[in-house]
């Protein structure tokens, strides 16, 4: 039987994903992308060199492992092309890519639609990246989206475009922002065919032929689960489900597949752009946190808010995602504090809760319930062993363990592919 492994975000994104999936993906056949787009910043570090990465997989690196972009997505051609000459750049040449023909097109109009749509709402801002990825979603949701497999067909490409215009350049016209041509975005789109045309695939037949071929296969999300569009902090999120359960409609498989999920939380929290965060920290301890964990946005470049390791998060994501492990990130930046804090439970209106309401107003009136453990001044980024880690960290992690009924199969002390310890005996035959 072949193995499965999907690899999500289990906080509200930025908890080391990319680490993650590179780590696997040096042991897996494929590596597929099942949603979002290039809002999703990826880094990775190895041989002491970073690569960031917005919507590639990130089994890029790997010229044995095939990587696939699927029909989840939201793929901007032109942000796929400004990629690939980075890693061309910086000496990643030799690669596997295929995207899904059936993968929505995050076309010029949609990242300047999605500025307007955001400074529309004054002072309530949602945080968006502003790359387009939400009126994507929308276009393709209304039926009037381009999907990458048109490419390849011309004049059912010209008709299509035709079609989209004639409602974009009206919604564009409203907005007070310039109209794009249909002949300027037709030559140009249809360059762009002759460069990714031979990547463009029916990307379900490959991954589940891969399935059927006894082959290790990692399924990579964007973005964390607190940012997913049904269950997350709405309206504050995503447009997309970072769950494992939407990787069989975005990848194009069957459930039956899925049977092993990691999810992938820092040791304690962050947050880029608006919406409450009940763990959030203001003090000189998030500012340490911040600079010892760089803690600023792949994408954007924006700092990100600082918390403590949220586990009424982590509980209810659990649920929702079935998360088999945990992939404890960023451990080794708690080094060295007197004190470490874990959020329990919630306080809400003078009751206590263990899940996150519905609403961002309920929300934001809640009071984190933290219980404080040791903490610990030994340097743990040479550590490669669990036995090894200071007791006051063991004990963290156990904690951590406790709280939320998941057993923690990884931990990261450090950046670098190496600083990785592995409890888990499953993920160590992956």
């Amino acid at each position: 039987m072949s193995e499965r492994l999907v690899v999500i975000g289990s906080q509200w994104g930025d908890e080391g994903k990319g680490k993650v999936t590179d780590y696997f993906a040096c042991r897996a056949d494929m590596v597929v992308r099942y949603q979002g787009g290039n809002n999703a910043g990826h880094s990775v570090m190895f041989n002491g060199h970073k690569y960031s990465l917005q919507s590639i997989p990130s089994g890029i690196f790997n010229p044995a492992t095939v990587n696939v972009m699927g029909n989840g997505m939201v793929v901007n051609p032109e942000s796929v092309l400004v990629e690939l000459q980075k890693l061309h750049d910086q000496g990643i040449t030799d690669y596997q890519l295929y995207i899904s023909d059936r993968a929505a097109m995050v076309m010029p109009w949609h990242s300047a639609l999605d500025g307007a749509y955001e400074a529309l709402k004054g002072g309530k801002l949602i945080g968006t990246t502003k790359k387009g990825i939400g009126p994507a979603y929308s276009d393709k949701y209304s039926r009037i989206g381009l999907r990458m497999g048109d490419l390849l067909e011309p004049e059912y490409f010209a008709e299509r475009l035709q079609g989209a215009l004639e409602q974009k350049n009206m919604e564009l016209k409203m907005l007070g922002l310039p109209t794009y041509d249909f002949h300027e975005v037709y030559d140009r789109y249809m360059e762009i065919a002759k460069i990714l045309g031979p990547r463009i695939v029916d990307t379900s037949d490959l991954i589940n032929k891969a399935l059927r071929g006894d082959k290790k296969i990692l399924f990579e999300g964007a973005q964390g689960m607190m940012l997913c569009i049904d269950h997350g902090t709405y309206p504050f999120v995503t447009s997309s489900t970072p769950s494992s359960a939407s990787v069989p409609v975005g990848a194009g498989i069957s459930p039956k597949w899925i049977d092993n999920v990691l999810g992938v939380a820092k040791a304690y929290c962050t947050r880029v752009g608006e919406g409450p965060f009940p763990t959030e920290l203001h003090d000189e301890i998030a500012h340490e946190i911040r600079e010892r964990g760089h803690e600023y946005g792949t994408v954007t470049g924006r700092p990100r808010r600082v918390g403590w390791f949220d586990a009424v998060v982590a509980r209810y994501t659990s649920r929702l995602a079935g998360i088999d492990n945990w992939a404890l990130m960023l451990f080794d930046v708690l080094s060295g504090l007197d004190k470490v804090k874990i959020c329990t439970h919630y306080e809400l209106d003078g009751k206590i809760i263990d899940t996150p309401p519905s609403t961002i107003s309920k929300l934001a009136r809640c009071k984190p319930v933290f219980i404080e453990m040791e903490g610990w001044k030994d340097d743990i980024t040479g550590i490669r062993s669990y036995d090894e880690l200071p007791e006051a960290a063991k004990a963290y992690v156990k904690k951590i363990e406790e709280l939320t009924e998941v057993p923690v199969g990884v931990i990261s002390v450090g950046p670098d592919r190496t600083q990785t310890i592995i409890v888990s005996e499953k993920l160590k035959n992956f």
